[in-house]
C-alpha cells in the first residue's frame, strides 16, 4: 500500500502505544498509593487492553469477476513479485476470507468446513472451537508455495440439490441464482464456510484486518456476514467493473448490505484499462471514465468523490516491475490516500473520546479518595494545634469528644444499611429488565408469531414488534436507573449533611447508544424476513440458526447495557464503603494521637509534625496525579504523532529475509516527527455499531 497509508497507520499505532504507556503509568501510580477502587481500576485496565488490541477492519465486497482478489494483491502482496491471492478469470474466492496477524499463532490457513452450517452454530461460536477448523501451514518465505497454499480457498465439492438447499446454496424461488446442474444432477458448492489467513504482513502486524467476501449468493447464504462482519468493518471497499457499471446483482449487494453509513463506504470502479480503445483519443477515454463515475455515483446515491476509478491489474504490474508510470495510470494511490486521510482519523477520534470519558471517571474517583483524607487531616491538625499550652484535663476533654463523635458517626450505619437494602432491591429489579431470560422470551414470542402466520408471511411484522418491545425494555431500564439516581442523590445529601461524608454521584449512563445498536441489528436482520425468505423460515434448521445468531447479537447489546449500569451502581456503592473505612480510620488515628499526647506532653509537637508531613505527602501525590492525568489526556488529544522513520518504504530491512513481506518497519525503530494532524481532516462519524465492536471484530485465531 502507499507510503501515505502505511505512515498514517503507523502514526495511529504509535499514538495508541504512547497513550497506552501513559495510562499504564497512571494506573501503576494510583494502585501504588491505594487510590483506585476495583471497578474503576477494571475500567482503566480494559481501556488499556482495548488500545493495545485495537484492530482496523477493512472489508472488500464484490460480485465475482470484478477483480477483487487482484486489488488485494496490488495493495498487500505486490512485494512478493507475483500474485498471492488466487486471481484468475471466473470465480476464485469461494468463501469469506479474513487476513490478519496474530503473533500467538504461526503463519497458517484455517478453514471452516461448509458442513458446519448444518449444526446451527454461528461463526462467533465456532471461532472458539479449535477442533472445528482444518489448519494448513503457510511457508511465507517461498512465494510460490505460499500462493499455492492459498488456492485452498477455491476448493469446491459436489452436493445433491437437497444438500445444497440445506446449506443455503439452492433457492427454489430464485432458480436463476442457483448453481448450474452437473451431468449427474448434482451441483458444485464451496468446500469451506470461512477462511482465516494468519500472515505477518507489515500492515496486518500494525493492526489491520482485511475481509474478502465472495459474491451475493454467499453473502445471502451466510447471514452472519451481513449482521456481523460487514457492519463491524470500519471501512468497506465495494468493487465494480468499469466495463459493466452497476449490474443488477451489484445493486442488490449495495442496497441490501452496504447502503447504510455511506461515509464509511468507498466504491472502486475497477478495470478502467478495459475502457482504453485504440481508436479513441486519451481525452475521449478520460471522458468515458468520468461519465461512468457519475453514473455509478447517481445509481448508488453516493458522492462522486467516493467513487475511485482504478485498474488493479495495472497497479499490481506497476508495483511488481517498479514502474511508477504504470502505478500512476492505475490510479490506485488515490483510493489508498482516501482511506488513510478519512478512515484513520475516524478511528483516532473514537478512541480519543473513549479515553477522555474514562479519564473523567477515574479523576472523579481519585479526587474523592484524596479530598476526603486531606479534609480530615486539616480538621485533626486544627484540633491538635488548639491543644498547645493546654493542660491534661483539656486533652481528656478532647478525647471524650472524639469518642462521642465516633459513636455518633456509627449511627450512620443504620442509614447506610437501609440505603444499601433499597439500592440492592432497585438494582436487581432494573437488571432483571435486561436479563437474558427477557431476551429469550421475546425471541420465543417472535418465533411463535412466525410459525402461526400463514406461510411465515408475518415474519417481518413479528420481528419489528419484538424490536419495539426490546427498545421498551431499554427504556424501562433507563427510567429505573434515573429512579436509583434520585434515591442515591437524596441519601448522599443526607449523609453528607449529617455525618460529614463527601459523597458525589456521577450522571446516569446514557443508553441511547444501545438503542442505536438495536436499530442497526433490526435493519440488518429484517432482510431475512421478507417474502423471498418465507420458505426458508419454514425450515426448522434455518430458523434455529437465525434464532441463535440473533440471540447472540442481542445478548451483546443487552449485556453491554447491563454491564454499564451495573458498573455505575457499583462505583456509587464503592465510594460509600471507601469513605466509611476512611472515616473510621481517621477517628482511630485521632484517638491514638490524643492518648499518646495524654501520656507524654512532648508528643503533641511530634504528632503535629507527623500529620503535617502526611498532608504534604498527600498534596504531592495530588499534584503528581493531576500531572499524570493531564499527560494522559494530552496524549489522547495530541495531533502530532511520531511514526517510524522508515514507515511505508517498500524495501525496509526489517523483513529482509522474507521475500513475501519485504516491507514494513518495526515500530521500535528510531522515530521522526511526521506532523500528521489527523483531527484537522474532514469529520467522519463513527459507525452506530461502535459499541458492538469488541464482539464483532473477533481475533483471527480460534482459541483453544
Amino acid at each position: 500500500m502507499t507510503e501515505s497509508f502505511a505512515r498514517s497507520l503507523d502514526a495511529l499505532g504509535t499514538w495508541r502505544i504512547s497513550l497506552e504507556s501513559r495510562l499504564r503509568e497512571l494506573g501503576h501510580f494510583l494502585r501504588e498509593h491505594d487510590l483506585l477502587d476495583g471497578n474503576v481500576g477494571e475500567l482503566l485496565d480494559s481501556l488499556r487492553l482495548r488500545l493495545s488490541a485495537e484492530k482496523l477492519v477493512v472489508a472488500f465486497v464484490a460480485e465475482f469477476s470484478r477483480g477483487k482478489s487482484e486489488l488485494i494483491n496490488a495493495i498487500f502482496f505486490a512485494d512478493a513479485g507475483r500474485r498471492i491471492m488466487p486471481a484468475s478469470p471466473g470465480r476464485t474466492t469461494m468463501c469469506p476470507v479474513e487476513l490478519g496477524w496474530d503473533a500467538d499463532e504461526p503463519p497458517g490457513l484455517a478453514l471452516l468446513p461448509i458442513e458446519t452450517r448444518l449444526e446451527g452454530a454461528s461463526l462467533g461460536e465456532l471461532r472458539s472451537q479449535r477442533q472445528a477448523w482444518v489448519r494448513e501451514p503457510l511457508n511465507i518465505h517461498d512465494p510460490e508455495n505460499f500462493a499455492q497454499a492459498l488456492t485452498a480457498v477455491m476448493r469446491t465439492r459436489e452436493a445433491t440439490i437437497e444438500q445444497a438447499r440445506a446449506l443455503g446454496f439452492w433457492n427454489d424461488d430464485q432458480l436463476q441464482d442457483n448453481p448450474q446442474l452437473l451431468a449427474n444432477g448434482h451441483v458444485e458448492i464451496p468446500a469451506w464456510r470461512h477462511a482465516l489467513i494468519n500472515v505477518p504482513h507489515p500492515l496486518l502486524k500494525r493492526g489491520l484486518v482485511v475481509i474478502d467476501t465472495p459474491g451475493l449468493n454467499a453473502i445471502g447464504a451466510e447471514p452472519e456476514l451481513t449482521v456481523g462482519l460487514l457492519p463491524s468493518a470500519h471501512a468497506t471497499v465495494f468493487i465494480l467493473g468499469a466495463d459493466t457499471g452497476v449490474t443488477k446483482s451489484d445493486l442488490a449487494i449495495w442496497r441490501d448490505h452496504l447502503s447504510v453509513h455511506p461515509l464509511s463506504r468507498y466504491v472502486a470502479l475497477n478495470k478502467i484499462d478495459a475502457l482504453v480503445d485504440p481508436l479513441s483519443t486519451l481525452a475521449q477515454t478520460e471522458a468515458q471514465i468520468a461519465q461512468q463515475v457519475r453514473q455509478v455515483a447517481a445509481t448508488l446515491d453516493i458522492a462522486a468523490e467516493r467513487v475511485f476509478p482504478i485498474s488493479a491489474r495495472q497497479a499490481l504490474a506497476g508495483r511488481v516491475s517498479g514502474s511508477t508510470i504504470e502505478l500512476e495510470r492505475s490510479r490506485l494511490p488515490a483510493l489508498e490516500h482516501a482511506l488513510s486521510q478519512q478512515l484513520l482519523p475516524q478511528r483516532r477520534e473514537v478512541l480519543e473520546e473513549m479515553t477522555l470519558e474514562a479519564l473523567k471517571k477515574v479523576q472523579r474517583q481519585v479526587g474523592r479518595n484524596l479530598t476526603d483524607p486531606r479534609r480530615q487531616l486539616a480538621e485533626q491538625l486544627l484540633e491538635l494545634r488548639g491543644l498547645r499550652g493546654k493542660n491534661t484535663s483539656k486533652v481528656e476533654l478532647m478525647l471524650r469528644r472524639v469518642n462521642e463523635e465516633a459513636a455518633e458517626f456509627e449511627q450512620c450505619v443504620t442509614q447506610l444499611q437501609a440505603m444499601r437494602s433499597v439500592h440492592a432491591r432497585m438494582l436487581k429489579t432494573m437488571l432483571m429488565v435486561l436479563a437474558g431470560d427477557k431476551l429469550r422470551e421475546q425471541l420465543e414470542s417472535m418465533q411463535k408469531a412466525i410459525r402461526d402466520s400463514l406461510l411465515q408471511l408475518g415474519a417481518r411484522k413479528a420481528f419489528s414488534q419484538m424490536c419495539t418491545e426490546l427498545r421498551d425494555l431499554l427504556s424501562q431500564a433507563g427510567k429505573r436507573s434515573v429512579e436509583i439516581h434520585e434515591m442515591l442523590s437524596a441519601s448522599f445529601t443526607k449523609l453528607n449533611t449529617q455525618f460529614g461524608f463527601s459523597l458525589t454521584l456521577a450522571p446516569v449512563p446514557d443508553l441511547s447508544g444501545f438503542e442505536t445498536d438495536l436499530g442497526l441489528i433490526e435493519r440488518n436482520y429484517v432482510q431475512y424476513l421478507g417474502l423471498g425468505q418465507a420458505l426458508r423460515l419454514g425450515q426448522p434448521r434455518f430458523m434455529e440458526q437465525f434464532r441463535r445468531m440473533l440471540l447472540s447479537r442481542l445478548r451483546v447489546v443487552f449485556e453491554s447495557a447491563s454491564g454499564e449500569l451495573e458498573l455505575w451502581n457499583k462505583t456509587a456503592s464503592a465510594q460509600v464503603d471507601a469513605q466509611l473505612r476512611e472515616r473510621r480510620r481517621a477517628f482511630k488515628r485521632r484517638r491514638e494521637s490524643l492518648e499518646r499526647i495524654q501520656v507524654a506532653s512532648g508528643e503533641l509537637e511530634s504528632r503535629l509534625e507527623e500529620l503535617q508531613a502526611h498532608d504534604e505527602r498527600l498534596a504531592t501525590i495530588e499534584t503528581r496525579v493531576a500531572a499524570l492525568m493531564e499527560q494522559a489526556a494530552q496524549s489522547a488529544r495530541d495531533t502530532r504523532i511520531e511514526a517510524g522513520a522508515d514507515t511505508g518504504k517498500r524495501n525496509s530491512n526489517s523483513n529482509s529475509n522474507n521475500p513475501v513481506f519485504a516491507a514494513g518497519p518495526d515500530m521500535s525503530h528510531e522515530t521522526v516527527d511526521l506532523d500528521i494532524r489527523l483531527l484537522e481532516l474532514p469529520e467522519i462519524q463513527p459507525p452506530p455499531d461502535e459499541r458492538l465492536l469488541p464482539s464483532n471484530v473477533i481475533p483471527l485465531k480460534a482459541q483453544a
